[in-house]
């Protein structure tokens, strides 16, 4: 479990994050949302130790990782979001960069059995001698997480992994992270704009706003309209299909009405 308490942090004189009261629950997919601006990204590198804090607490496992010194990288794995490789990689290789905090550079007989392991998981033994440059948008994001899952960490920090992907390889990324929950016991905590996919696959959300926390808790939860206006300063509309919410982002029929009036129809 990740627990944060009165976290802040700022850049300059500026305050990005304000009094942050969370805790990221085990085993389980865990969206931050969030309007553009509001801190997202830098909660996101909070929790994966990339920036300090200016004040507060973190814990991963009851543990304080700001005064515990251990490698924190072996439990928990980042992939940001732009990453960029001008080295000539195959995919193998790339992959390979994951064993770092375990071998720092030498694979060892085990690291090699966890490669062969996770190339043959994520089913990316056809692209595994090509060269990273040559790969889709789709196969280089999946290359980049079987880097993230060679380092076999509990904790799995996703920074708008969707970014830059059409829509099929984003359900597939999605339909992917929940089968790494649900076989393997990761706890995955994702960066992410579309509120519909959150909802679809999402089981936690947070959600801040000016710095702020402005929502924590189920996903069903998040799915109110007066929730989603609270947070997007925007009338939301929200649907059922088959037992889950979506939003439909603008009201049609408010929009009928009021082109009706207006005589526009």
């Amino acid at each position: 479990m990740i627990k944060l308490e009165n976290v802040n942090q700022s850049y300059g004189h500026k305050d990005i994050l304000k009094n942050i009261n969370i805790t990221i629950p085990e085993n389980k997919i865990t969206a931050i949302i969030g309007p553009n601006g509001a801190g997202k990204t830098t909660l996101f590198n909070v929790i994966s130790r990339l920036v300090p804090i200016k004040s507060g607490v973190i814990e991963i496992d009851d543990v304080n990782v700001l005064t515990n010194k251990e490698d924190l990288s072996k439990t928990i794995a980042v992939l940001k979001q732009s990453n960029n490789f001008n080295l000539k990689l195959t995919s193998e290789e790339l992959i390979a960069f994951g064993r770092y905090p375990h071998t720092k550079g030498r694979l060892s007989k085990a690291c090699k059995e966890k490669i062969e392991e996770v190339i043959k998981y994520l089913k990316l033994d056809s692209i595994r001698h090509q060269y990273i440059d040559t790969l889709s948008g789709g196969q280089l994001q999946r290359v980049m997480l079987a880097m993230i899952l060679v380092q076999d960490t509990k904790y799995i920090l996703l920074d708008e992994p969707l970014n830059n992907l059409d829509m099929k390889y984003a359900v597939e990324m999605m339909l992917l992270l929940q089968k790494l929950v649900e076989e393997l016991g990761k706890t995955i905590i994702v960066v992410m704009h579309d509120i519909n996919i959150a909802a679809t696959f999402c089981d936690y959300v947070i959600a801040i706003k000016d710095g702020r926390v402005q929502f924590e808790g189920n996903m069903d939860d998040l799915m109110h309209v007066e929730v989603l206006n609270e947070i997007y300063d925007h009338q939301f509309c929200i649907r059922e299909v088959d037992g889950k919410k979506f939003c439909v982002y603008h009201n049609i029929l408010d929009a009928q009405i009021k082109n009706s009036k207006e005589g526009i129809l």
